[in-house]
């Protein structure tokens, strides 16, 4: 499984205060679960060698999403997953730009939890 251990670690940092974390090895990647829920992963991607995110964000923001900085649908089998987003690097080495999709998947983790 690859992936990038500095991404991990800043990812980390950005969930230590979310609730309930939990690492799994899964989807060729790590995937950060939040309250028993995937919430957020990291992963590289086979055809460029980059590291990526793949953030959970719901149906309701999914279209607006798709136009921010680097971010694409979440494709693994020629069928795009609804809700789900990859995000290539030029969308979140900034900090604020993985601010950003930190709380993003963090937000629809809570809605989640509501249900």
């Amino acid at each position: 499984m690859a992936y990038s251990e500095f991404l991990a670690d800043r990812v980390r940092q950005r969930l230590r205060n979310a609730g309930n974390v939990e690492e799994k090895k899964m989807m060729g990647g790590l995937i950060f679960m939040v309250n028993d829920k995937m919430c957020i992963g990291i992963d590289t991607d086979k055809n460029t060698s980059e590291d990526r995110l793949m953030v959970r964000v719901g149906n309701l923001p999914y279209e607006e999403l798709l136009g921010q900085k680097s971010s694409r649908r979440m494709d693994f089998t020629g069928k795009p997953m609804r809700g789900f987003l990859f995000v290539d690097p030029l969308g979140f080495d900034n900090d604020d730009d993985l601010d950003f999709w930190v709380e993003k998947a963090l937000a629809f983790n809570k809605l989640l939890g509501q249900a």
